[in-house]
């Protein structure tokens, strides 16, 4: 465990330090500090509105963060030939690929930690020093977090055998299939009047594609007369669900990267 802590440091090191993630970090932060310009709409309107928009914000930047993170972790290493460096010590490529990945994860929950402070603190104003629904708002960015964690699983995986242009791609198809498309293929795999063969691949496409769906809990928060059924029991299902799927997408990396030759 220590050679793969020794990696996700050095790595979380790297993406600091690297000036495209800190731009769109900014551009982020930027937009979020800036959003309650919205002055010209009713409270009510702007209260709505604004969670609305700094939470998309927050989920629009680091879906680009963590497929821009990700994506070029392996190849860079090869194309620059430190992963022969790395390799000839006593690091097995377990290690190393797991030690990658969980340094890009802390480096995506660093950048989004400063993007939730940036978000509380702004809402802080907004109500005048009173926590109000502050701490259920946090919650929302902490379920993206999750969300994040499996997309750059999935472009960790694809950065295995793709180079880094086609894995932005595949990456993101992914991410909108799995968010708009997933619950379209669930309600046609149940649906009792579908033909066999439709329901087939419904369920097999739902049961691949990762329901990045499930962790849109933001309507709640934007409108209030919507709730969650047994809302810790929701959340702690979908976080299972989420590291499930992150250690088959790890696995199955691993499985490729160890018979890549490099």
């Amino acid at each position: 465990m220590r050679v793969i802590f020794s990696i996700a440091g050095t790595t979380i090191g790297e993406a600091v330090r690297r000036r495209i993630l800190l731009i769109i970090l900014f551009i982020g932060v930027l937009f979020l500090a800036i959003a309650p310009g919205l002055g010209a709409l009713t409270a009510r309107q702007e209260t709505s509105i604004l969670r609305g928009m700094t939470l998309s914000i927050i989920l629009l930047t680091s879906a680009v963060i963590a497929i821009v993170l990700t994506m070029y972790m392996i190849p860079n290493e090869i194309e620059r030939r430190t992963i022969y460096t790395i390799l000839c010590k006593p690091v097995q490529r377990w290690q190393f690929y797991l030690g990658k990945y969980l340094g890009a994860v802390g480096a995506l929950g660093l950048m989004m930690a400063l993007m939730t402070a940036v978000l509380i603190f702004v809402f802080a104003i907004m109500q005048k020093g009173s926590a109000g629904d502050i701490p259920q708002l946090a919650q929302v960015p902490a379920m993206y977090f999750v969300q994040m964690s499996i997309l750059a699983a999935v472009a960790m995986f694809f950065s295995t055998f793709t180079s880094p242009l086609v894995n932005f791609f595949l990456s993101g198809g992914v991410y909108l299939l799995g968010s708009v498309m997933n619950p379209f293929f669930e309600t046609l795999s149940n649906d009792k009047d579908a033909h066999v063969v439709t329901k087939g691949f419904a369920w097999f496409a739902n049961t691949v594609l990762p329901n990045f769906a499930n962790y849109q809990v933001a309507n709640p928060i934007i409108n209030p007369t919507q709730q969650i059924d047994t809302q810790f029991g929701y959340y702690i299902t979908t976080i299972g669900y989420g590291l499930v799927y992150i250690v088959a997408l790890c696995v199955a990396g691993i499985l490729i990267f160890d018979r890549r030759e490099v």
